[in-house]
């Protein structure tokens, strides 16, 4: 694992897409568009969140970007005021005008739905790129960010949304819990994970974390 750099930015924007390429809600946001204009606007825009994070420290990768996490540190905005008026632009020179519409409803329902306390590490995304899946590279990576935040002094929790099912028992395995299930999109849902401090289950019976319905 290393802290990416500007030199990693478009190798980590295609890990990204062609990792959500086929998503569930991501999906969804592109479902009338070509893939090759599909992945083009995904990495457009997955590479503008990697970039305004660059700073936060919390953009790490392996060593040859087959697979990408992006964290958000406790207290720190996932993109500065200046990033957060370019996106929208960003998001409709990237994708087209129904297909920005939906991204920009996607982004919508995630910023509506996220719990700000307790504070914690956010996992915004992860991805592997699909030529090197299978052998370990998210969850390593992820097993490593997890290791540097359980040192802190104190540890903090850690929280995901997870847009694809399949994916909430690899992040068991790291010992994330599903506290919440909800429907972002008409008919299209996220599961919300949370990792207790120091790797602690995550106390929901005393009121911290929703579990929902």
């Amino acid at each position: 694992m290393r802290v990416a750099t500007t030199d990693d930015l478009d190798a980590a924007g295609e890990t990204l897409a062609l990792a959500f390429e086929r998503d569930p809600l991501w999906g969804w946001a592109f479902e009338d568009a070509e893939r090759e204009r599909k992945l083009a606007a995904l990495a457009t825009v997955f590479g503008f969140f990697c970039e305004a994070a660059l700073d936060l420290g919390w953009l790490r990768v392996t060593d040859g970007v087959e697979a990408v996490a992006l964290w958000v540190p406790p207290g720190a905005p996932e993109m500065t005021p200046a990033d957060e008026e370019r996106l929208p632009g960003v998001i409709d020179d990237a994708c087209g005008l129904e297909s920005a519409a939906r991204v920009s409803q996607l982004l919508a329902a995630f910023e509506r739905n996220h719990p700000h306390e307790p504070p914690h590490y956010y996992l915004s995304l992860l991805a592997t790129h699909p030529d090197h899946a299978g052998h370990g590279h998210g969850l390593g990576l992820v097993a490593d960010c997890l290791a540097e935040i359980d040192a802190g002094d104190p540890p903090a929790p850690a929280f995901l949304e997870s847009s694809n099912p399949a994916n909430v028992v690899r992040y068991e395995r790291l010992g994330f819990r599903p506290t919440r299930e909800l429907e972002l999109i008409a008919g299209l849902r996220a599961t919300q994970m949370w990792r207790g401090p120091g790797g602690s289950v995550p106390p929901a019976a005393h009121g911290r974390f929703d579990p929902g319905p």
